[in-house]
């Protein structure tokens, strides 16, 4: 998946945390809905700002990072 038009990296923002398009949502906090077991139907309807795509892309940037891959942001 390409995630660098999704996930923001800003110094000044959330201690310079990886943030869905540039808002304060950060990958984390949208890993940590998945693991409590919340649905992306469940995510999209407290956060309507997101997308399908925004969270589709959280555990694609993790997964990258975990295994070595780096792309530019």
């Amino acid at each position: 998946m390409n995630y660098q038009h999704i996930i923001t990296i800003e110094s000044g923002k959330r201690g310079g945390k990886p943030c869905i398009r540039g808002m304060r949502i950060t990958v984390g906090d949208v890993l940590a809905w998945l693991a409590s077991g919340m649905t992306f139907e469940q995510i999209l309807d407290d956060f309507p700002e997101l997308s399908r795509e925004d969270i589709q892309a959280c555990p694609a940037f993790v997964a990258d990072k975990e295994n070595g891959v780096r792309r530019a942001l």
